[in-house]
């Protein structure tokens, strides 16, 4: 009996994914999935439809599309991420929809109304690939789509994916406010990895050896917080655990995190029970942050209240309050120590947004060098060309204030790469970029530079040998132990 042959055909596939669909889901599920309907209704569905894209498979955070033009699905792709961006003015950064998109040009096995074939694997594959808000395209939809559309697009190098034998040629379309990945970025230097690789080897195996003689930055140059035990209102001996497990909890998370100075809990366990002179405790701590709170327990409830308190003033930064059943204290006591803790230090935490407004109320010429460094990272995060120019003057005016705040050096190395990205001329910021990142290691070992981490993970292995790759391991190794 004859086997039916697979109906093939050449097909233009984009796939979508939205980022951080999980956490959004988990954060507030209606809002997520209303947010998702009208972003469908009223910018993805009207665009699939004016470039004839037909949905093969539609996922909840997710979407597959086949077009019969590379250039209609190139053209959607670039129309639904600026539309998509546009919708939402006013969403919060942390709430807001954001897709990674890739498009490829292949061949396809069609079964039905759905596709299959490496002709899909690929799109799926350089979506993952692709920045939150970016569209990568592949070099066989390049090559037909070239000459066709007026978009400036970026060559991300030859990367190899899952389940596909030959490296896949890739192209970035260059969008506004879009940072390109980590994992594409440093393609682009691999003619110059040998030397580097060569350099890096022996400044992470330096700082091995001697890392425990070095000292790393001063307390003066981070930001500094005290815990202090939270108060019991009520008196109870479960209620007491409680609070004290949250104490310990939280200044256990804080720890983790190099941004910040975090005093031991012996330090702060002497001011349990005390009524809380704000001002004295940072004076007698050497703080800029105070974080207090209490635990209430009412029936089969638990209310848990935090606040931050700048020392120096007294002022509150940022408060909250959680209010949960008490079936299961130990849940109860892992969740409000982690929300705590993302509060206060990720990228839009009260901490770090404290940081950067006092660096923003100094005047320029009085600007402290960790001032200047947190006025520079700030100026990285925008990644335009302007602000990674204004970055590198505000990052060496750092590093002049004080030549041992290797963070500064750190920032300024990843300057000093991303600027090749807006046409600066990649020998010179090669050879200032590792220039950087060797002071900053020999500064500080623990250094965890973003550049150091991809050429050491991504690189490194590729143009060095297995004994340098074992050196590598070892001395990562030792590097990512947590401080004492």
């Amino acid at each position: 009996m004859a086997t039916m042959r697979a109906e093939r055909r050449l097909a233009a596939i984009m796939a979508a994914d939205i980022v951080g669909y999980s956490r959004l889901m988990e954060s507030d599920e209606a809002a997520t999935l209303a947010a998702i309907k009208s972003l469908r209704a009223e910018v993805i569905d009207p665009l699939l439809t004016q470039h004839k894209g037909r949905i093969v498979k539609l996922m909840g955070d997710g979407l597959l599309v086949e077009f019969s033009s590379v250039v209609d699905a190139v053209t959607c792709a670039v129309a639904m991420q600026t539309g998509v961006a546009k919708h939402q003015p006013e969403t919060s950064p942390d709430r807001r929809i954001t897709f990674r998109i890739g498009v490829n040009l292949g061949d396809v096995v069609v079964e039905g109304d759905d596709l299959l074939g490496d002709g899909v694997i690929v799109a799926a594959r350089l979506e993952q690939l692709c920045p939150p808000g970016g569209v990568l395209v592949s070099g066989t939809a390049y090559d037909h789509m070239k000459g066709k559309l007026n978009l400036p697009l970026d060559y991300a190098g030859a990367q190899q994916v899952k389940n596909i034998s030959s490296p896949v040629r890739t192209y970035s379309v260059r969008m506004e406010g879009v940072k390109p990945g980590w994992r594409l970025r440093t393609r682009r230097y691999r003619r110059y990895l040998p030397t580097a690789a060569a350099i890096l080897i022996s400044l992470v195996i330096a700082a091995a050896g001697f890392m425990w003689l070095r000292p790393v930055d001063t307390a003066a140059a981070k930001a500094s917080i005290a815990v202090l035990p939270f108060n019991n209102i009520g008196g109870d001996e479960t209620t007491g655990r409680f609070a004290d497990g949250i104490t310990e909890d939280i200044i256990i998370d804080l720890s983790r995190y190099r941004e910040v100075d975090v005093i031991a809990r012996n330090s702060t366990a002497v001011y349990k029970g005390k009524p809380a002179d704000i001002r004295k405790i940072g004076e007698e701590l050497n703080v800029r942050y105070v974080l207090e709170g209490s635990v209430q327990r009412q029936a089969e409830q638990i209310r848990v209240t935090a606040q931050l308190v700048e020392a120096e003033t007294a002022a509150q930064i940022w408060s909250d309050r959680w209010d949960r059943p008490v079936e299961d204290l130990f849940a109860v006591q892992t969740e409000i120590s982690e929300q705590v803790t993302r509060r206060l230090l990720d990228s839009k935490g009260a901490i770090l947004t404290s940081e950067r407004a006092a660096a923003h109320r100094s005047s320029p010429q009085n600007l402290s060098a960790y001032e200047l460094y947190v006025r520079g990272r700030e100026a990285m995060h925008k990644f335009t060309k302007e602000s990674v120019t204004e970055a590198i003057s505000l990052l060496k005016q750092a590093v002049e204030k004080d030549p041992t705040l290797a963070r500064a050096w750190v920032e300024l190395s990843a300057a000093y790469y991303s600027s090749v990205d807006f046409g600066a001329e990649a020998g010179i910021a090669k050879a200032d970029a590792l220039s950087a990142a060797e002071r900053a290691v020999s500064l500080d070992p623990w250094t965890q530079t973003p550049m150091l981490n991809s050429l050491t993970s991504l690189e490194v292995r590729v143009n060095s040998s297995a004994q340098e790759r074992s050196s590598i391991q070892r001395c990562a190794s030792i590097r990512a132990r947590p401080t004492s």
